[in-house]
């Protein structure tokens, strides 16, 4: 598998916590989307550690073609 698997073709809204660490699937293959729970294992693609500097909304890409990664920049619109 060279391309990643489209999770959903919106982004995923997650209040995060300042200090906290979040594990990002790159793979689209968890079923704990946004995050990680090691479906990637045997791939190409590994977990994006994001850190979060701030409490507050963000916005995780599914669809897994963002060029921000891991959060969203508006590509769901063309996959």
């Amino acid at each position: 598998m060279s391309e990643p698997v489209v999770a959903q073709k919106s982004p995923i809204a997650v209040d995060v916590e300042t200090g906290k660490s979040y594990w990002w699937c790159a793979c689209g293959m968890s079923k704990k989307q946004p995050f990680c729970d090691g479906s990637h294992k045997g791939s190409a693609f590994s977990p994006l550690k994001y850190d979060a500097e701030a409490t507050k909304k963000v916005f995780f890409c599914a669809c897994k073609h963002t060029g921000k990664s891991p959060l969203c920049d508006g590509s769901h619109n063309r996959v």
